[in-house]
């Protein structure tokens, strides 16, 4: 299992994307603001994915 790194873009939940802002130990705290249609989707601004639950879209490299 790949872990994201901070600035990762991750893809989980069916087509929604963020940013990764932290990552712990079993978990990553993702940006949300990150998706064109963000507003449109009524969400909160930032959610936790377990690490299990995301795909890695593209990496880090900072």
């Amino acid at each position: 299992m790949d872990i994201a790194k901070v600035g990762s873009i991750i893809e989980f939940k069916e087509g929604l994307t963020g940013v990764v802002e932290k990552v712990n130990e079993n978990s990553v705290i993702v940006d949300l603001t990150y998706m064109e249609n963000f507003r449109d989707l009524d969400l909160d601004r930032r959610t936790v994915v377990n690490h299990k639950n995301y795909k890695i879209i593209k990496e880090s490299f900072s």
